[in-house]
This record gives C-alpha cells, sequence and structure tokens, in this order.
C-alpha cells in the first residue's frame, strides 16, 4: 500500500488515459490513507489535504524562535552559574571567568561559555578543579529553566506552519543546551545555530522556505536587522524578557518590533490574522 501511494503522488505528464490513470491512483491513496486514519493515532491537525499538495508548493508561514531569554531564562542560568563558582572556587574566579566570558562576546558576538573556560585554564592550568567546572555547564537542567507557557507557544502556531530554532552560538554548548531542555524534541529537530543568525537569512530561506517568516526574539537588535533585509515578509515579536529587553536603552535605539508580548506564553493570546496583522498595523493591542 506504501508503495501504490507515493507511486501516485510522484506520478506526472502523460497522455489522457494516464492522467485518468493517476486521478483514480490519487483518489485511492486518499482512500487508503483515511482508513489508515480510522485504523491508527493521527495528531491533532493533521490534513490528508496536506498530503497530497505538490510537494514544490512554497508553505506560507514558517515561525522562528530565539533561545536564551526567549523561550529560555538565560539570566537565571548565569545566576546560578556565578553562585556556582564563587561555592566552589570563590568570588575571584567567578569575576575572572564572567570578565573573559564578556571579552569573548565582544569579540564572537555571543556567549561562548567553554571557550571563556578554556580560556581561564590557560591563566591557571594547576588547578584540577576546573575539570568539574565545565560537567556543571554541560549538565544543567535546562528545562527546569523554559519559561512558563514556553512549549504551550511552540504548540499554539504548530499548526499553521513549521516552528524553527534560530539561535546564535557555539557548535558545542549551544546545541546542547536545546536539547537538554527539549526545545530540539518540541521542534522535532528544526534547529539552526549560526554564529551571527541574522546575516544568515539567505541559508534559513533555502532550508525553511516561506511566503512569510514570524521571528520571536528578545533582541530588538536582531529583529531590526532581519527586518531591513526581508521587510514585510517578516513579523517581528519582541518578547520584553531578560536583561537586554528590559534595558530602557535597547528601546530607544532599535525600530519598534511589530508586535510586543510581555511573557512568550502570551502568544497563545493571538490568532494568526492577529499575529500577520501586526506586521501591517504595528500595533501592540491586537488579539484574536
Amino acid at each position: 500500500m506504501r508503495r501504490n501511494i507515493h507511486l501516485s503522488l510522484c506520478s506526472s505528464g502523460g497522455n489522457s488515459e494516464q492522467k485518468r490513470n493517476s486521478k483514480n491512483d490519487r483518489t485511492n491513496a486518499l482512500v487508503s490513507i483515511r482508513k489508515l486514519r480510522g485504523k491508527f493515532h493521527t495528531p491533532r491537525g493533521f490534513c490528508l489535504k496536506r498530503i497530497l499538495t505538490p510537494m514544490h508548493r512554497k508553505p506560507e508561514v514558517v515561525f522562528l524562535f530565539d533561545v536564551d531569554n526567549t523561550l529560555l531564562d538565560n539570566d537565571r542560568v548565569l545566576d546560578d552559574l556565578r553562585n556556582h563558582l564563587e561555592h566552589e572556587f570563590g568570588a575571584e574566579t567567578r569575576d575572572r571567568y564572567f570578565a573573559i566570558l564578556e571579552e569573548l562576546y565582544d569579540e564572537l558576538g555571543y556567549a561562548d561559555y567553554l571557550g571563556a573556560l578554556q580560556r581561564y585554564r590557560l591563566e591557571d592550568v594547576c588547578d584540577p578543579r576546573l575539570l568539574m567546572m565545565s560537567s556543571f555547564l554541560v549538565d544543567y537542567p535546562f528545562a527546569n529553566r523554559l519559561y512558563p507557557g514556553t512549549l504551550a507557544a511552540l504548540a499554539h502556531v504548530r499548526p499553521w506552519g513549521a516552528t524553527v530554532i534560530l539561535s546564535d552560538g557555539d557548535v558545542v554548548f549551544q546545541p546542547r543546551k536545546v536539547q537538554r531542555s527539549g526545545l530540539w524534541e518540541a521542534v522535532e529537530g528544526r534547529v539552526l545555530i549560526y554564529t551571527h543568525k541574522e546575516q544568515m537569512l539567505e541559508d534559513v530561506e533555502r532550508r525553511y522556505p516561506a511566503r512569510h517568516y514570524v521571528m520571536v526574539d528578545d533582541k530588538l537588535r536582531i529583529l531590526t536587522a532581519m527586518k531591513k533585509i526581508w521587510g514585510e515578509r517578516l513579523t517581528t515579536v519582541w518578547p520584553r524578557q531578560g536583561h537586554y529587553a528590559l534595558d530602557p536603552k535597547t528601546f530607544a535605539a532599535h525600530t519598534p518590533a511589530d508586535l510586543t508580548v510581555e511573557f512568550i506564553g502570551d502568544l497563545v493570546n493571538y490568532g494568526l490574522t492577529a499575529l500577520l496583522g501586526a506586521n501591517a498595523g504595528r500595533s501592540t493591542e491586537l488579539r484574536v
């Protein structure tokens, strides 16, 4: 049965007789899938018509989500790290590590936690306790730091389009964070991590083509940069969470987002029409 369905969906061209046969195969495939749907459990929102849609048709909407301080409370992660360093290594080590972390952020444009640890080690190669410091970072329970409503927000928009993690970070620690937080599974493995994501939109569009994008990010700087490139094809959503979003200088220095929410969980109060309408009206008060 699977082979027949596959062949009917991939067939094209031919004479009128072949086209009639192709139409019949298409009908039979639909009937077969309906039977399967009755026999096996299918997820909510399952659409048979979508299965039989030509594969070259571009999806209407793709939802892009940042991670740190957008879906996950990274400020609390940093507080836990500060407390851990002070308790295990002392205030001097804590302060030096975070000074290196800031230096690397200025150099790279993202927080390189393991890179900062490696650079600190070069300054104190004789301290074996540093080996356990990496374990705290790698084994941290990131799932406990998801903002309330994060998974509900992802599930809320999923029926309208694919949900994709679009984050900045290193190639080791940031993927680990996404995995251990449960976000990797929540978006079904659709994860993109760059060093400067606002410069990689061509690659994003190649991997996840769509007529329109919705970007959810706590950094107005990122939203403004992406808006300059994608223009009206992009709806920007700014959750006012974390130290970047709460800094008054941030709001004054950048273009307001199309939609502002106080918390990521507030997205469940918006329908698709309201989200896309925010792009045209630039209103923070739109509701379903």
